[in-house]
């Protein structure tokens, strides 16, 4: 493929929640571990998060108002300088996300470098931002995310060869529009919470057009302590 293979990995409540209150019950504390677990055996180089999931606790928040850059840069793809191997790819289309460093090392996770995904809306000020801060971007549409655009740019320029794709809902049906997943990661964790806020583990932006329901085949499953499930779906078609 001329993209990487790409896993959707969730873990969700019993009413397909992906965030919510449910998380902070005892009861879901085996799903969570073993949630943790399953991204190394999938051995990914990369993980997507979707711009709210970023802001929310990945990046430095939002980076506000940005001083005025007198160096114009051209909207082209710019790789940093890095040894690291492993990435975290930050969808951020206007260009909003505020960082503190290149790179991000959370708890028994592998240091990863980070990588911005712009459209050609974002400032130039902004692209400036992160030339200082020395974070890779890639430019995956012109108004819109292109998932595709930006898979194969993942492959040919950072050679990555599996992505974990991990929310937001949103962000998650970006690719399944498509039909850019390949294999579906489901931890259910055996509590529900009944918010209807909460976000589900797909949901599709006004703007993209209407699709035929995605339909997947049951690859396999596993009991987890608690009892939770992983359940693991490919994509049909």
């Amino acid at each position: 493929m001329n993209r990487p293979y790409v896993i959707c990995h969730m873990l969700t409540s019993l009413d397909g929640k992906i965030d919510g209150a449910f998380m902070s019950d005892p009861a879901c504390a085996p799903a969570l571990t073993e949630y943790g677990n399953i991204r190394n055996f999938y051995n990914c180089e990369a993980t997507l998060y979707g711009t709210t999931t970023m802001a929310g606790g990945y990046s430095d928040g939002l980076a506000g108002r940005l001083p005025h850059s007198a160096v114009s840069y051209p909207k082209e793809d710019y790789a940093a300088a890095t040894e690291l191997k492993n990435y975290i790819i930050s969808v951020d289309p206007e260009g909003i996300l505020g960082w503190c460093s290149n790179c991000i090392n959370k708890k028994n996770r592998p240091k990863a470098h980070v990588i911005e995904v712009l459209t050609e809306t974002v400032s130039n000020d902004y692209l400036a931002y992160l030339r200082s801060m020395e974070i890779s971007y890639i430019f995956a549409g012109k108004e819109r995310l292109d998932c595709g655009v930006l898979l194969r740019k993942l492959k040919q320029t950072f050679s990555i060869e599996r992505l974990l794709v991990a929310g937001g809902g949103m962000m998650n049906w970006s690719f399944l529009q498509d039909n850019l997943l390949d294999e579906l990661s489901l931890v259910i964790a055996p509590v529900a919470d009944g918010d209807t806020m909460a976000v589900s583990i797909f949901e599709k932006a006004y703007f993209l057009p209407a699709r035929k329901p995605a339909v997947f085949e049951l690859k396999g499953f596993k009991q987890i302590e608690g009892g939770s499930l992983w359940l693991r779906y490919m994509l049909k078609g």
